[in-house]
């Protein structure tokens, strides 16, 4: 029985050490919740700066349900619209971040899009927001609402992906986290949609 139990002891602290390794349970550690804007693209009459549709609005609400449970820090959104109306459902104390807007593109004739700001570009400028955020909220949990290629950004940066590999597009209000502590950075999760469910 004590044999049981010393390799019971031994198997936990070499989890909690995996867990330390992942900045899971580490104290001081700042969590930023990537979350892309609600849909804006149902029924769209403004193709500049569009509201959100009518199924925008109901995931914003939804979204607003699971993070009143979470109590975040703060609430940064990108000036766009759509990210700033997802973001007042959670609360009217909206910080603004020009930088969080999505990256630049033009949409062709044939529907595809073409990017005019290079991926570097959009990593350098999404890892300037998260350092922001972390020297004004270290130690607290924050919320950015913004726009599904800059949080691929973010995400292919923190893990130290090229740009393009990370398959993944963020569904609308999907929370991605990441963890940071220092000049470490790990991937929480990803596309988290439990809430639309």
């Amino acid at each position: 029985m004590l044999a049981v139990a010393a390799a019971s002891e031994r198997v936990t602290r070499a989890m909690r050490s995996l867990e330390a390794l992942f900045l899971i349970d580490v104290e001081g550690v700042t969590e930023i919740w990537l979350v892309r804007h609600a849909d804006c693209y149902r029924g769209m009459t403004d193709v500049v700066d569009p509201p959100l549709s009518a199924v925008g609005r109901e995931q914003a609400l939804r979204l607003a349900g699971r993070l009143r449970h979470v109590k975040p820090a703060a609430v940064y959104s990108s000036p766009l619209r759509r990210a700033m109306e997802t973001a007042r459902a959670i609360t009217d104390d909206v910080k603004v971040d020009d930088r969080l807007v999505e990256m630049a593109l033009e949409v062709s004739e044939d529907g595809s899009l073409d990017f005019k700001e290079t991926p570097d570009s959009a990593v350098e400028r999404m890892r300037a927001v998260i350092d922001g955020i972390v020297n004004e909220h270290e130690g607290g949990r924050v919320v950015v609402i913004s726009h599904a290629a800059s949080i691929l950004a973010c995400l292919t940066d923190v893990m130290r992906l090229e740009p393009g590999h990370l398959r993944l597009l963020p569904y609308y209000t999907s929370i991605s986290t990441v963890r940071v502590l220092g000049e470490r950075r790990m991937v929480g999760s990803l596309g988290d949609t439990a809430h639309l469910e």
